[in-house]
């Protein structure tokens, strides 16, 4: 794949990324009358840099985020071309938000028969290894494989749940089961091969019509292709789409980023340490973000005193 970042021409993974970030978030009214839920601040970030980020640790440059009419131009605000960060940004109208299968519809001529991953808006994954898991999952989708993260959960009967095999081949998938066969509930990440936008055509609404993202992950295991990566003991996987959960994710990178002094999901720091933006671009960025925290973490990662 080739991928074209401020007129320059630069090679990256094959896969291509989507940012689902639209909907209308009524669980969070009135602080989403105004504004997109995925522009509400995590801690010291706006949200949608978080599940951008999972999307970069996985060596992916070539991203589309797909969002409503209205709110597209305040992501392309906050986000332009997505030069700064070293890789392509476009932006893809939903006029109605009519399932997540949609979005690989949607996504269609964009993907152009390439794998994908798709990450949605109100995500926050963290964890030691987290990139080595992506780079994993975005190799298996090259060969045919899709990939779903399951997550060990308590309460099960809240989520959709997954169950799997000794290999971690999916075995079935049930949406809020009275009786779980799993402690696992599949995250809001996916990885797919180049089938997934014929798939996602296939899918029938669902009662509350919609295309359900859980039928397209059916069509997947079906065809014996769809395989379950653990998210274990260490991992922080939340979905911030209540007031509640938006609360515990930013209290939960204030803790980290306080007591370590390590910023979590800064795509700046990302790009300069995979080498897609140069020392020139991060200055820029250091001075745009002067007088925060943020920007004094940037300074440190130029400088060399954040070691990994």
């Amino acid at each position: 794949m080739i991928v074209m970042v401020g007129g320059t021409v630069l090679t990256g993974t094959q896969l291509k990324g989507i940012v689902l970030a639209g909907g209308s978030g009524t669980r969070l009214y009135p602080l989403t009358l105004a504004l997109s839920k995925q522009m509400l601040p995590i801690y010291d970030k706006p949200m949608i840099y978080y599940p951008l980020s999972t999307l970069m640790l996985a060596e992916i440059r070539d991203i589309l985020l797909i969002s409503t009419p209205t709110d597209i131009p305040n992501y392309q605000r906050l986000l332009g071309d997505g030069s700064q960060f070293g890789i392509s940004l476009s932006y893809k109208e939903q006029p109605f938000p009519d399932g997540l299968a949609q979005a690989l519809i949607l996504a269609e001529k964009f993907l152009s028969g390439d794998p994908c991953a798709m990450v949605l808006g109100d995500n926050l994954f963290y964890g030691d290894g987290f990139g080595t898991i992506l780079r994993s999952a975005a190799s298996d989708a090259s060969q045919g494989i899709a990939t779903i993260f399951g997550y060990h959960v308590k309460d099960p009967q809240r989520f959709g749940i997954v169950e799997f095999d000794a290999e971690q081949k999916v075995v079935s998938i049930e949406e809020k089961p009275k009786n779980p066969k799993s402690n696992y509930c599949v995250t809001g990440l996916y990885f797919y091969d180049k089938r997934a936008s014929d798939f996602a055509k296939t899918i029938q609404p669902s009662a509350r019509g919609e295309l359900e993202i859980t039928d397209l992950n059916l069509l997947y295991m079906q065809a014996g292709a769809l395989r379950t990566k653990i998210l274990g003991r260490g991992f922080t996987w939340i979905d911030a789409g209540t007031v509640d959960s938006m609360a515990d994710a930013s209290e939960f990178v204030r803790t980290i980023q306080t007591r370590q002094g390590l910023m979590i999901s800064a795509p700046e720091e990302i790009a300069f340490n995979n080498g897609w933006i140069s020392a020139d671009q991060m200055c820029g960025a250091i001075k745009r973000c002067a007088s925060s925290s943020y920007g004094i973490h940037l300074s440190n990662v130029l400088e060399g005193k954040i070691v990994y």
